[in-house]
């Protein structure tokens, strides 16, 4: 049973002892993905829709870069600062997660960075 890191400079990079995702057995498990600009490294906007927005195209890079796409996600794990923002954040959600994978979605007392959102996600390749 072989692990590959996974890591690409199109997010992200990782801000602790992690990697942004590991590939086993058929499967990519990545590590939350906060809404940070790659290239600047600054918080991508200010309300969790263009948080939500930054956060995707980050989630989308390193599936991409595993060898795989949203749409072979089968499993979503989202942390929500606010539950108030839950219709705003499935909004952008679910343009990207059009598949309907199984999902949790979670208000949590705070994030890294004092974002809005963050999500990781398990896929299969």
């Amino acid at each position: 049973m072989q692990m590959k890191k996974i890591y690409t400079d199109k997010a992200p990079a990782a801000v602790g002892p992690y990697s942004q995702a590991i590939v086993i057995n058929g499967m990519v498990y990545t590590s939350g993905q906060i809404p940070l600009d790659p290239a600047s490294g600054e918080v991508a906007g200010s309300d969790v829709k263009a948080q939500a927005e930054q956060v995707m195209k980050n989630l989308n890079a390193v599936l991409a870069e595993a060898g795989t796409s949203m749409d072979k996600t089968v499993k979503t794990m989202c942390f929500l600062k606010d539950m108030d923002d839950f219709a705003a954040f499935n909004e952008v959600y679910a343009a990207y997660f059009t598949e309907k994978p199984a999902r949790s979605c979670v208000a949590v007392k705070t994030l890294p960075k004092d974002v809005l959102c963050e999500v990781e996600v398990i896929a299969a390749l």
